[in-house]
């Protein structure tokens, strides 16, 4: 029976669903690898978008690309629907836009250096405290001097630009290294070769796009290829908290709506939290804390919740966990933790029953009406409307053929900005001083009493000649030595039979 409030998970003594008005005070989906962490997230999706409820996730197996095909009739989802009543299952598909960074799997995704910032910056190239102040003058001189930074380009040239006017800067904007501006520039070409100059250009991606629904009124689910991005972990994790940022930055409060105006699926979170500064901690906690008024929920998708800080796990009110291996102390630790935050149920042990629950089930605890956590359930999550497994690259392609953002970032722009207006101030520069060097030879030959026609090659002023013959040095040396008679005798002699031979 489907519900307008409320999204069906599965059952447990009862039917559990999570309700629309509280979807966004965020959520948790945790479980080892292999016991359906996906197609939980998968339902999720499924039960949001049928709501009018845009969604994004990301795609790292490729498997959730299925969401976009009409799911095939198997005997154990049959059985599923069967065991937990779920009398309306039927298959279909869902409206999918999909998404990559690199424009191979779908649209491509791009944002603007200067939109990224110096913080997440930082944080992508992986720079200590000092490289990142640096980092942040370079910023401030472009701001200052009307640089836009569009593209990767752009910042190696402005970081060019700084370490050349190092000691201008320094004086104005406090102490620039070269020595980290050496480092940001290694880090940036590492970056590249990661394949992040797709990331950063133009167009850029406006986040309007994620807010889409159909014409029958479902929300768009956004799909983004993360399977080669995941290769790059520290960029998976930078653009997903940038996009998280922007949409924290763009959206306008709205309270507490009756659903959620998106839903935002974190996959492999840890990577969003590890090794993370503590700036860069505060800022996550702040725009999860704060992201809510804005009417978007967001779900991190881990495999142990030891990965999520105290300060973040405590936001996260609705919650699916699946099944932990308790084979290190580690794990042990995690399968605690994870009892610990659950309203206990006493009909069962959860720290027990999290070890034991089999693939497709879970224990499950979502916020009531007035937004207390339930006790929580042992539960069987519902079979999915939509295809298990991915789509085929036609499929794929006749999905993206069909999207409602086809054309619009599939070319990429290269206007005016730093690196070409830097190119230009320094060829302007070289030309300058070319022409000073040009104009100070020119007063040099003047003052040697030389002249030059235009058009023409420099041309010596004619004038006779001072300079001595060979035979007339010879001879002035030898009379020098010789101070005799005799001897002045003995050149008379030699300057007649020279001269006799001419």
């Amino acid at each position: 029976m489907t519900d307008d409030t409320s999204v069906f998970i599965g059952k447990s003594v009862k039917r559990e669903q999570l309700n629309l008005k509280l979807a966004n005070r965020h959520g948790l989906v945790t479980g080892a690898t292999g016991t359906g962490k996906t197609v939980s997230l998968q339902i999720l999706a499924e039960g949001f978008s049928a709501h009018g409820v845009p969604v994004f996730a990301a795609d790292v197996k490729g498997d959730l690309s299925g969401i976009a095909a009409t799911g095939v009739s198997k005997p154990f989802l049959e059985e599923r629907a069967r065991t937990i009543e779920f009398d309306d299952y039927s298959y279909r598909a869902f409206p999918v836009i999909f998404w990559d960074l690199f424009g191979e799997q779908g649209h491509p995704v791009r944002t603007t250096i200067s939109e990224m910032g110096p913080l997440l910056l930082a944080r992508l190239l992986g720079l200590n405290e000092t490289q990142e102040g640096v980092l942040n003058i370079a910023f401030r001189l472009a701001d200052d001097e009307g640089l836009l930074l569009l593209d990767l380009k752009d910042l190696r040239a402005l970081m060019v630009n700084v370490a050349e006017r190092s000691e201008e800067l320094s004086a104005e904007y406090g102490n620039v290294s070269k020595a980290s501006v050496g480092a940001i520039q290694r880090r940036l070409l590492t970056l590249e070769e990661q394949g992040a100059e797709y990331f950063f250009g133009e167009p850029a991606f406006n986040i309007s796009d994620l807010m889409r629904t159909d014409e029958n009124g479902q929300g768009y689910i956004s799909v983004l290829a993360a399977d080669k991005l995941m290769m790059s972990p520290q960029l998976y994790a930078t653009f997903l908290l940038w996009l998280l940022s922007e949409l924290f930055e763009e959206l306008p409060e709205v309270g507490n709506p009756d659903k959620p105006k998106l839903v935002f699926f974190f996959d492999e979170a840890h990577l969003l939290f590890a090794d993370a500064p503590k700036a860069l901690l505060r800022k996550i906690e702040q725009v999860v804390r704060l992201i809510r008024s804005k009417g978007v929920g967001v779900y991190f998708v881990t495999q142990n919740p030891l990965d999520v800080p105290d300060t973040v796990l405590g936001q996260l009110g609705n919650r699916i966990q699946h099944a932990l291996r308790a084979f290190t102390p580690r794990d042990q630790r995690a399968v605690k933790a994870a009892a610990e935050t659950f309203r206990p149920n006493p009909e069962f042990d959860a720290r027990q029953a999290i070890t034991e629950l089999r693939v497709g089930e879970a224990l499950v605890s979502t916020l009531k009406k007035k937004g207390e956590p339930s006790i929580v359930q042992r539960t069987l999550i519902r079979p999915p409307s939509s295809r298990l497994g991915p789509l085929s690259t036609d499929e794929r392609k006749a999905v993206i053929a069909q999207s409602p953002v086809r054309g619009v970032y599939d070319q990429s722009q290269d206007r005016e900005s730093a690196y070409e207006i830097l190119k230009r101030r320094s060829e302007e520069k070289a030309l300058a001083e070319e022409r000073q060097r040009e104009s100070e030879a020119a007063a040099e030959t003047k003052k040697r009493g030389e002249f030059t026609i235009p058009g023409r090659p420099k041309t010596a002023r004619r004038r006779t000649s001072r300079r001595q013959s060979t035979t007339e040095a010879l001879v002035k040396s030898v009379a020098r030595s010789v101070g005799t008679q005799l001897g002045r005798a003995l050149i008379r002699g030699l300057l007649g039979s020279l001269k006799k031979g001419f």
